[in-house]
């Protein structure tokens, strides 16, 4: 492989990124993934018959989301999901009625404008600044955690959850946020199946080793995940410092379980494309929300987060499609069982896999500074970490994997002595443009 300039360690978004970055500022690069693919945790697979992301779904926050424009000069198609959203949400044996709804969308209003205006108390989480008692409040904090976050809403930091709320559109690349990548990624001196178990650190130029054997460079950027980082899969020469360390622990992987059911026929359960579905739920109820035929294709996706997602991924796939099945008789009754195929399905397994140990990360309460804190240059720049835990305000997504890992590269080339600048190819300054506000 040679000895390049600068190092990437992880072929998702954060490390495409770096690479882009680093070689449109004249660096030689050689990126290093573990796995025999490109994309991280965003991973297209075709096994219902058509495109079907496995992790990363959305690009979120669209109108500052680097993502889009780079999509769009592909010529990849960008969906607008918000604009076909409807939902069904079923409470005491019924679908609720119209009235019910408008209840449901009043208190979501009210719910986040108390979170929005609690307290700015260190520590706070989410759980302990949420309304509580009200009908719908159990639903909409199960959503706020376990749906978006991956995360128990007790577990999650207040402070950190307010940062990095998302503004914007929300757009589905049709052919997959995985496909995305894999497109971004073509050309780049990547290795596949090249998993770093020793990162030296301590003298002029830092040196990986793994079973590809060794390789040296001025700098390097690592883009795993704050799970393999805390799992010490990857032994650092020195240690990385305690700050370091605490900042990590600070940050835990949540989880978010996604799966695909195939349709067994012409039936589609009365859901039109896009449609979603959910539970009201009680306290301490947990439940799966659902989007029916996404693009008009054959298939039902399936979400389950949080403490459930994690007990499911623990018990095996086989464990998830009984629950799902479960959930989907309670709406449908015998109905569901005679419309889905439960073999063929496609689950997602980011609980169990060595590579990602999880979804996304969240900050634990008393830990809004740790996303700052993880990304400081170590070793006087020559170390970096990227990801999208590095992220103040786009956490957990593409986008802020993406921000991140290009700025580290423009930070990692001004240590070599190469000055940033902004580049055609991704048309960057290093500033993060305002979310829009925009629907």
């Amino acid at each position: 492989m040679g000895d390049p300039d600068l190092l990437i360690v992880g072929a998702g978004a954060a490390g495409i990124a770096a690479a882009r970055e680093a070689r449109s500022l004249g660096l030689d690069v050689r990126v290093l993934e573990a796995r025999g693919r490109v994309g991280g945790r965003a991973h297209t697979v075709q096994d219902l018959g058509s495109p079907f992301d496995l992790g990363a779904t959305w690009l979120h926050a669209a109108q500052s989301n680097p993502l889009v424009p780079l999509a769009e000069a592909r010529g990849l198609e960008l969906f607008n999901h918000d604009l076909v959203r409807s939902g069904r949400t079923w409470t005491d044996g019924h679908w609720a009625t119209a009235e019910e709804l408008a209840e449901y969308d009043a208190a979501e209003h009210a719910w986040h404008e108390a979170l929005m205006l609690a307290p700015d108390t260190p520590g706070l989480s989410l759980a302990d600044a949420a309304p509580r008692g009200g009908r719908w409040d159990a639903t909409l904090l199960h959503w706020e955690g376990p749906v978006i976050c991956g995360a128990e809403p007790e577990a999650m930091d207040l402070a950190d959850w307010r940062a990095t709320m998302l503004n914007g559109s929300n757009l589905l690349p049709r052919e997959g946020c995985g496909h995305l990548l894999e497109v971004l990624a073509e050309g780049l001196p990547i290795t596949l199946d090249a998993p770093v178990t020793r990162l030296s650190w301590g003298g002029r130029r830092v040196r990986a080793e793994g079973p590809f054997g060794a390789v040296e460079a001025g700098a390097a950027i690592v883009t795993v995940s704050t799970g393999v980082l805390a799992s010490g899969a990857i032994a650092f020469d020195p240690p990385l410092p305690v700050a370091t360390q605490e900042a990590a622990h600070d940050l835990p992987m949540g989880l978010l379980i996604k799966f695909g059911l195939r349709a067994a026929g012409e039936d589609r359960l009365d859901l039109p494309a896009f449609g979603g579905l959910e539970r009201r739920l009680e306290p301490g109820e947990r439940a799966m929300t659902w989007i029916s035929w996404p693009f008009g294709r054959a298939y039902l996706s399936g979400f389950a987060g949080g403490a459930l997602a994690w007990d499911l991924s623990a018990a095996g796939d086989a464990a998830t499609l009984d629950h799902a099945f479960s959930e989907l008789r309670d709406m449908f009754g015998a109905r569901a069982d005679r419309a889905l195929r439960r073999d063929g399905a496609a689950v997602a397994s980011w609980g169990r896999d060595p590579w990602a140990r999880g979804a996304y990360s969240y900050a634990r309460p008393g830990g809004s500074a740790a996303r700052a804190a993880l990304s400081v240059p170590l070793g006087g720049g020559r170390l970096r970490l990227a990801g999208e835990a590095c992220h103040t305000s786009l956490a957990a997504t593409l986008a802020g994997a993406w921000y991140s890992g290009a700025a580290a590269a423009r930070e990692a080339a001004a240590t070599l002595g190469r000055s940033p600048r902004v580049t055609e190819r991704t048309g960057y300054t290093g500033r993060v443009p305002a979310p829009s506000s925009g629907g």
